[in-house]
C-alpha cells in the first residue's frame, strides 16, 4: 500500500470543518493507504501556548482521530515531539530552504499581522521546513490537504527535489490529494472566510465538543444569502452553499438530492433540519469520544511512536550519509 501522511496541531478547538475537510477523510483513506497520522505539537508552539492546556489538547487530538474512525491497528498515530528525527531533519531542510520562499507562505503573512511589535518568532517563519521533514521522513506517497495548504506541500515537493538534486536520490516527492467536496468549510457568520478554531467569534464555527443544543442555535443563526432559493452556487450564494456542503457530508446525501428536497421550502426550514442533523452528529460523536481514557490514548501514542521511529530513523540515516555528516 502507498503511504499517506497528515497531522493536526493541538491548538484551539477542532470544529466540523476540520472533521469534514481532514479527519473524516483519513478514515476513508485507510482502506487504500497506509496512514501515518501525527499530532504536530511542535508546530503548535510557533505561537504561545499554555503548557497544561497544550498537554491536554495533545491527548484530545489523538482522541478525535480515534473517534473519527482511525484504527490504530491499521494506521500509525503518534506525537511529533516523541520522534527527534523530525526536528533534526527540519534543521537540515531549513539549510536548503530560501528565506524568500518562507516569507511567501500565506499562513506566515496572516499570522504575523497579529503578532506583537517585536515581531514573530523565528519558528513561525521556518516551520514549513519542519512540516516538510514531517512528510519526507516517512517516504510519503500522498498528503491529503485543504486548498489553503497546497502551498506548503508544494514547498515540500520543491525541497525534496532540491535535496535529491544536490545530494543524490533520497526522498520520495509526495503527491497531493485535495478533497473537492467539503475540503473547505467556511465561517457561519462570514462565508468569505474559512471556518477557524482561532476565530474570536464562537458563533462562526461548530466545535466538535460543542453542546449539541448550542450547535443547533449556531446553525439557526448562520447567515444566509439574498433570495429564497436553496441552490449550490459558491459565487452567488456562498452562505447557503456552505450550509449545503455541511448538510451533504453529515447526512451522506448529494447536494443535488438536498436541493430537490428543499426546492419549494424556506431557508428557515432548511436551517432547522440542518441544525438537527448537526446536533445529532455531535451527540453521536461525543458519545464515542468519551469512551477513550487518557490511559488508552497514551498507550496508542507510545505504540505509534515506536513504529514511526523505525521508519524515521532509517530515513534520517540515509539523509545524513548522503549529506556527508555520517
Amino acid at each position: 500500500m502507498k503511504t499517506l501522511f497528515s497531522g493536526v496541531q493541538p491548538s484551539g478547538n477542532l470544529h466540523i470543518g476540520n472533521y469534514i475537510g481532514a479527519i473524516s477523510q483519513w478514515a476513508e483513506l485507510q482502506k487504500d493507504y497506509y496512514c501515518i497520522l501525527c499530532v504536530v505539537d511542535y508546530h503548535a508552539i510557533t505561537v504561545k501556548q499554555d503548557p497544561k492546556v497544550l498537554k491536554k489538547r495533545i491527548l484530545d487530538i489523538a482522541r478525535f482521530y480515534l473517534t473519527a474512525g482511525i484504527n490504530p491497528k491499521k494506521s500509525i498515530i503518534f506525537k511529533q515531539s516523541d520522534i527527534k528525527e523530525h526536528t533534526e531533519l527540519g534543521w537540515i531542510l531549513s539549510t536548503i530552504t530560501k528565506v524568500a520562499e518562507l516569507e511567501k507562505m500565506t499562513q506566515y503573512k496572516d499570522k504575523t499581522t497579529s503578532q506583537t511589535k517585536e515581531g514573530p518568532g523565528a519558528g513561525l517563519l521556518v516551520y514549513p521546513s519542519l512540516m516538510a521533514a514531517d512528510i519526507l521522513l516517512y517516504n510519503t506517497d500522498v498528503v491529503p490537504v485543504g486548498e489553503d495548504q497546497t502551498q506548503h506541500l508544494e514547498l515540500t515537493r520543491v525541497l525534496a527535489r532540491r535535496f535529491n538534486n544536490e545530494f543524490g536520490q533520497t526522498f520520495k516527492v509526495p503527491e497531493t490529494i485535495v478533497r473537492k467536496e467539503g475540503a473547505r468549510i467556511m465561517s457561519l457568520d462570514d462565508p468569505t472566510k474559512k471556518m477557524s478554531k482561532s476565530s474570536h467569534s464562537p458563533n462562526s464555527y461548530i466545535a466538535l465538543l460543542d453542546d449539541p443544543i448550542v450547535a443547533h442555535k449556531k446553525i439557526k443563526r448562520a447567515v444566509t444569502d439574498s433570495g429564497k432559493e436553496i441552490k449550490y452556487d459558491p459565487d452567488k450564494k456562498p452562505a447557503i452553499s456552505n450550509l449545503l456542503t455541511i448538510y451533504s457530508v453529515l447526512a451522506k446525501k448529494s447536494v443535488k438530492e438536498i436541493e430537490l428536497i428543499y426546492e419549494n421550502k424556506s431557508y428557515g426550514e432548511f436551517k432547522e433540519d440542518l441544525a438537527n442533523i448537526v446536533a445529532n452528529f455531535l451527540e453521536d460523536f461525543q458519545a464515542r469520544y468519551k469512551k477513550y481514557s487518557d490511559k488508552d490514548i497514551r498507550k496508542i501514542l507510545d505504540n505509534g511512536a515506536k513504529e514511526a521511529k523505525k521508519i524515521a530513523h532509517k530515513t534520517l540515516l540515509t539523509v545524513k550519509k548522503n549529506l556527508g555528516v555520517n
